[in-house]
């Protein structure tokens, strides 16, 4: 076979190789240069100390070992910078790539001596006796794993000192290329404590994190806003592996999650100019070295050495020479046990691949996209080579492209939607067949809707029902119509998806036909969800109710649309207060659901947030955190991805009402950020709504200020209008403010975000709890009136949904106000059965709160005994869940109580009715004879009796007799 041309042969930009010209990777422009090193605080404290060691005279060797891009050059500069700031003469120099000069890195040091070191000998005079004449100094070598062997035995002599002279020695290395014998002896020098090893590892994403605030806002408002985002962060941390190098890299390439790692992002231009220290580094190999790289770059990593050796055309022999070259650069790894390797990092693939030259590109990923059809490969892998075709054979490239996105539209949306915009664009406007480019179009349409590009979305699917809504046959057109109310409704206009929507279903006749079509199972789940998203479900209940009674096609609807269905049909139910009905329905769906194996249950993914939310309403709330995090951290590898919010809004309340409370802020910081990258500006209210409250419980009231300020936040970044999401953001930021010790702002809070000082129009299921807050606010606020007439409003309520949670609430705030008129009896019952109702349900910091609330009411009406063990109970969930705010409520009430028991009567814990038995019963009378006195029952006497006992602490009439007796 004869070998690849020139141009093949070259496989790099450039054209050739460019000699081993000297380059240092790590010397070059990094994330927060000239600024603070995030992240490297233990290694600056080491470097400090090395440094004082000098100052006192005492000789040390420093080395700055790791990976390549771990920050070893920025870590010498920094020592460079502290040793300046003391005084210290520094003396810098960088071992260069391929020389062989003998002691050309200790000339090099020579050289770099400041002007006033007092001495102009030549190096021929000291030659390397570093020792002679760095006393005092600071010496920093840098990559010396590429010194000259001369240079290498020297330093090896140096570091193997038995005494070390007075002068700070730093090496910074690569430990796998540098000479064994130098490896040996820093490690044998560590071992006696000569050697300060520093081993800078992987940055945490917080460092990350500090390193993207700090970054120059010079990238387009997208990237900006992206930069912001904690879970950015995170994600931009694990696709650089923590290292510095790969992170500055991607940030040049203008990284995105969605891109990864098939992309190292959108600019390529960036990529290749922050790339230019690790350009070099291939420059440096040989031309078969550089070849076989960009070869490997094309087949993905990781590679079959047999599969570069073809893209390249160099043969077997000479591409394992090559790949061993490359193992001793560093550049290439071992990947598996099956002979496959890997670049050392995906973006040194990436930067391999874009080096090269376009027409190798070309040539090279015809011959992948042959070699993998060849091989029966997956469509994506034959897609990801049509990608880089589309210049030479467009219609190849297009029908690749698009049964790769079919394969890959559920995992990877963002990835499917780039493909087949690239086979549209492939495809010629005149002479293709109408009815695949709109399969093609719609295939794209929700790719991007699943990936966050909703107003992309919403643009083409708007195109497709207006230029081109006469190429599409008639279930088509209701694909469309679906796809583009999916759009309108996930960016939040509702009535433009509702009109859509019925515009669409106004053509399908009545009954719906059967077998129901796929297409209009999918149109009315559409009409369905703007109607529970916009609160009207009455509008969609029959149309729901008759669809899910429609025989499908057999080959038409899933089985998981099916369900959606069946879901939202329960979900209108629940809204209309038939509970039983509601209960069957939502317990039916779950075992439905239950029965899904995760991808089909992911297959449309609002089952499980729509199935969440009614379990929610329902106060099935262990079954809703079940539902609404299943398959949660999979869906999560497209963190952009829209449905996610509905779960992950669900899942915080659901945690929070369970007593999860860092979780419940972790999901409500997820859903905040998720919520500000789509736009979502009621769900941002709503998030921060819910970590406002989760804060307070957490935290305390040393923290109500900045959960007071949150909750400012969450109402300003609310819009007005109709939003579900704002209204019930509402709702929890009134018990925010409440919890937080201001019942005004409670009011406020509420009055004001209601219509007219209306209360707002949140679900069914949340107004007995809203009442419930507002009546306490108002007693707080000396209301009682108000707050009597509120309580009777959520009573009435509660008692129509027949929800034990939200009954519960109802007396809670009952309670409340007999524990304010001295009805301490009635007010200890109530509390009791109220926190008895939230621990049944599973809602323990709720549970701990009403008990340490009602405590004064239980040592009232049962003595200090009973209160205590509440309080105990109380202070033990709030141990247990993290719920500082419960425990100081408890410290509270326990101080009161006790101070009321040092300066009150011991008979003032009893009624009026219950000292006259106890002294009737103290002067010796019977039972029976207090009943007739009383014109109670005797049984009626005895009950009075036992709590008197209990509330006195003595066990019979005889102690009883003498307690009075000594009492006077």
């Amino acid at each position: 076979m004869s070998g690849p041309g020139a141009s093949e042969r070259d496989g790099s930009r450039a054209g050739g190789p460019g000699g081993r010209r000297a380059a240092h990777p790590e010397a070059g422009p990094v994330p927060g240069a000239g600024a603070r090193l995030v992240g490297r605080e233990a290694e600056l404290a080491l470097l400090a100390g090395a440094l004082e060691e000098l100052l006192h005279g005492q000789g040390r060797v420093v080395e700055i070992s790791g990976e390549p891009g771990s920050g070893k050059s920025r870590l010498a500069g920094a020592l460079v910078e502290l040793a300046s700031r003391r005084g210290l003469p520094v003396v810098r120099a960088h071992a260069l790539r391929g020389e062989t000069a003998p002691l050309r890195l200790f000339r090099d040091a020579w050289t770099a001596r400041p002007a006033d070191s007092g001495s102009d000998r030549p190096f021929e005079d000291v030659g390397n006796r570093l020792a002679d004449w760095a006393a005092g100094y600071v010496v920093v070598l840098d990559d010396v794993h590429r010194c000259d062997p001369a240079s290498a035995a020297a330093l090896v002599r140096l570091v193997r000192s038995a005494a070390p002279a007075p002068f700070l020695l730093a090496l910074a290395h690569r430990p796998g290329q540098s000479p064994p014998e130098l490896r040996e002896a820093l490690e044998a020098g560590t071992r006696t404590g000569a050697v300060t090893r520093i081993e800078p590892g992987p940055l945490t994403p917080e460092a990350v994190a500090a390193l993207l605030a700090d970054r120059p806002a010079t990238a387009g408002p997208g990237a900006r806003e992206r930069l912001r985002l904690p879970h950015h962060a995170a994600g931009l941390c694990a696709a650089a592996e923590g290292n510095p190098g790969h992170l500055q890299l991607l940030l040049a390439a203008d990284w995105h999650p969605d891109h990864w790692p098939d992309r190292a992002g959108t600019d390529t231009a960036g990529l290749l100019r922050a790339a230019a220290p690790l350009i070099a580094e291939f420059d440096a190999l040989s031309p078969g070295a550089v070849l076989t790289a960009s070869a490997a770059a094309v087949a993905g990593s990781p590679f079959r050495p047999e599969d570069v050796a073809r893209l390249s055309r160099l043969g077997t022999e000479q591409t394992l020479d090559a790949l061993a070259e490359l193992e001793d650069a560093d550049l290439v790894r071992p990947a598996d046990w099956r002979g496959r390797l890997a670049f050392r990092h995906p973006v040194v693939g990436h930067v391999a691949h874009e080096r090269a030259g376009a027409s190798f590109r070309l040539r090279a990923h015809r011959r992948a996209l042959e070699l993998s059809t060849g091989r029966g490969g997956r469509a994506r892998d034959r897609a990801r080579h049509a990608e880089h075709l589309l210049g030479s054979d467009a219609a190849l490239a297009a029908r690749t492209l698009a049964d790769g996105a079919a394969e890959l539209a559920a995992e990877e949306p963002a990835t499917a939607a780039h493909w087949l915009r690239l086979a549209l664009e492939a495809l010629p406007d005149a002479g293709a067949d109408p009815a695949v480019r709109a399969e093609l179009e719609l295939a794209c349409c929700r790719a991007l809707i699943a990936s966050g590009q909703l107003e992309e979305a919403r643009t083409r699917a708007h195109e497709l029902l207006g230029r081109r809504a006469g190429t599409l046959d008639p279930r088509q057109l209701l694909r469309a119509h679906a796809v583009c109310a999916g759009a309108e409704r996930q960016l939040g206009r509702y009535a433009e998806a509702s009109a859509i929507a019925e515009a669409a279903l106004g053509a399908l006749p009545r009954p719906l036909p059967a077998p129901l079509p796929a297409e209009a199972a999918e149109l009315v789940i559409e009409y369905g969800l703007v109607n529970v998203l916009r609160g009207t479900h009455d509008q969609a209940r029959a149309l729901l109710r008759q669809a899910t009674r429609t025989r499908a096609e057999p080959d038409g609807t899933h089985e998981a649309d099916r369900t959606v269905l069946r879901v939202l049909d329960a979900l209108c139910v629940t809204h209309t207060g038939d509970l039983a009905e509601a209960v069957a329905g939502v317990a039916h769906c779950a075992r439905l659901v239950d029965a899904l194996p995760d991808p089909l249950a992911g297959r449309t993914p609002e089952t499980l947030a729509l199935l969440g939310s009614a379990e929610l309403y329902l106060e099935r709330f262990t079954d809703a955190a079940r539902h609404l995090s299943r398959g949660l951290t999979a869906d999560r590898r497209g963190p952009r991805r829209p449905v996610l919010l509905h779960r992950l809004l669900g899942l915080a309340m659901a945690e929070q009402w369970t007593g999860r409370l860092d979780a419940s802020q972790q999901h409500a910081r997820d859903a905040e950020d998720l919520a500000h990258a789509l736009g979502v500006r009621p769900a941002v209210a709503l998030a921060r709504a819910i970590r406002a409250t989760a804060l307070v419980w957490a935290r305390g009231r040393g923290y109500a200020d900045d959960a007071v300020a949150l909750a400012e936040e969450a109402a300003g970044s609310a819009p007005p209008g109709h939003s579900w999401w704002a209204a019930s953001a509402i709702g929890l930021l009134a018990h925010a403010r409440l919890l937080s010790g201001d019942p005004t702002g409670c009011r406020r809070t509420v009055l004001d975000g209601g219509d007219g000082g209306r209360l707002p129009q949140v679900r069914p299921f949340s107004r007995p709890f809203l009442l419930a807050q507002l009546s306490t606010a108002a007693l707080e606020c000396g209301d009682r009136a108000e707050a009597g007439r509120l309580v009777r409003t959520a009573e009435a309520e509660a008692g129509r949904l027949g929800l034990p949670v939200q009954e519960a609430h109802a007396r809670y705030a009952r309670a409340r106000l007999h524990q304010a008129d001295g009805e301490h009896d009635a007010a200890a019952a109530l509390f009791g059965r109220a926190a008895e109702a939230f621990r049944t349900a599973g809602l323990p910091v709720q549970y701990a709160w009403t008990l340490a609330t009602g405590a004064r009411s239980f040592h009232q009406a049962h003595g200090p005994a009973e209160a205590l063990v509440r309080l105990d109970a109380a202070e033990a969930v709030a141990r247990a869940r993290g719920a500082r705010l419960v425990g100081e409520r408890v410290a509270l009430v326990r101080a009161e109580l006790a101070a009321d028991a040092r300066t009150a009567h011991p008979l003032g814990v009893l009624s009026d009715r219950e000292r006259e038995i106890a002294e009737l019963a103290a002067s010796g009378l019977r039972t029976r004879e207090i009943a007739e006195r009383f014109f109670l029952s005797p049984r009626t006497v005895e009950t009075h009796l036992s709590r008197i006992y209990r509330k006195l602490g003595v066990p019979s009439r005889l102690a009883l007799s003498e307690l009075l007796r000594r009492l006077g």
